[in-house]
């Protein structure tokens, strides 16, 4: 299951630069395209608000 970004994300845009297939968009809340998305971790692994769940 790919990731998900949750409610608690504080767009802080530290998991944009982690992500290695550009899976994630910039907003209000940050998210990640499930089609694009390799669960390789690497971005909930930066999150500082742990807001980055496996889906």
């Amino acid at each position: 299951m790919a990731y998900v970004i949750t409610e608690d994300c504080i767009a802080c845009g530290t998991c944009i630069d982690e992500c290695p297939v550009e899976a994630i968009s910039e907003g209000d809340i940050y998210s990640i395209d499930a089609n694009n998305c390799t669960e390789c971790g690497s971005c909930a692994s930066v999150c500082p608000s742990e807001a980055i769940t496996k889906g």
